[in-house]
């Protein structure tokens, strides 16, 4: 076997945009940059909110036709985002949007949240994803908190079953097939530091249209400053994300650097995204702050 010598990133996200909003920057930079970068979707997204009226019928309470729509949109992002390989988990359409907690869309017979009740499709789910990280042998691989960053069934269940596949590739998997052979990926949460949430929402207070709402710090989640370990500087990226985002234009709505999403809160891209290592060893700490630069460390 070939040994095989770059920087390799998988990212497993629950919906289209989802890559584009939390980790697009990162993308954009690493696959600039030579990393074989790969994007798992969980599902097509097809309880999502509708922004494009001619499209209105489209969703979920009509035709039910947003998901395919949205594969779309997800197509036309990760082209703007740079040589990004990409995956359906188990395949296009196998597991479905389960919407926000609580509402009838998340019982559906493919809702993805099932895995959260049903152990059979916890390991379906986990087992399709195991087999990405067997093939790919990742250095880095990135999802959500634990919380799924602001509580979608969705999301939470990304984190588990990515926690769940990584955990099991590991197995059996040392360094004995090839010199780079895959033994243990780092795993990183992505998330929003107040810090950061703060300074977004002050510039986008200043910048964003009239149109888009503003708010304050505390009307939105953000993580703990002090438990944030790893840092992507992408300011170069930020066109490339915007572009991604405009892509994405059922969900979000774009503005020179601010965007709103269907609740019309004007957010801004910042250029940087933020993680937290939840496993694996440290990059090396070069950073005045303490914190990993990057993932990969400065490539």
């Amino acid at each position: 076997m070939t040994a095989i010598t770059a920087h390799r990133l998988l990212l497993v996200h629950a919906h289209p945009d989802d890559e584009t909003l939390a980790t697009g920057a990162t993308i954009a930079r690493y696959a600039a940059t030579g990393v074989a970068v790969t994007v798992v979707t969980c599902t097509l997204g097809e309880e999502g909110e509708n922004l494009v009226p001619e499209l209105g019928l489209l969703t979920s309470a009509h035709a039910d036709q947003l998901g395919g729509h949205r594969m779309h949109e997800l197509s036309g992002a990760l082209a703007q985002l740079g040589a990004v390989d990409h995956r359906w988990l188990g395949g296009a359409g196998r597991f479905r949007d389960s919407g926000m907690a609580g509402t009838a869309s998340a019982t559906h017979t493919r809702a993805f949240w099932r895995a959260h009740e049903d152990r059979a499709v916890f390991d379906e789910a986990a087992t399709y994803l195991e087999e990405v990280v067997r093939e790919l042998r990742p250095h880095a691989v990135v999802t959500y908190d634990p919380n799924g960053g602001y509580g979608h069934p969705d999301h939470v269940m990304a984190h588990r079953i990515t926690t769940e596949a990584v955990a099991r590739a590991a197995t059996g998997r040392r360094a004995v097939e090839a010199p780079d052979a895959w033994a243990e990926a780092r795993l990183y949460w992505v998330v929003t530091p107040r810090a950061a949430l703060a300074q977004e929402l002050e510039l986008a207070a200043r910048t964003a249209p009239p149109q888009f709402r503003r708010v304050g710090v505390d009307e939105l989640p953000g993580y703990p400053d002090e438990e944030v370990t790893t840092v992507v500087e992408a300011e170069a990226y930020v066109g490339a994300q915007l572009a991604a985002m405009a892509q994405h234009a059922s969900q979000i709505s774009v503005a020179g650097r601010s965007y709103a999403l269907s609740n019309d809160i004007a957010r801004y891209a910042l250029g940087r995204e933020y993680y937290v290592r939840a496993l694996g060893p440290a990059v090396v700490p070069i950073r005045p702050d303490g914190r990993e630069d990057g993932l990969f460390g400065p490539i």
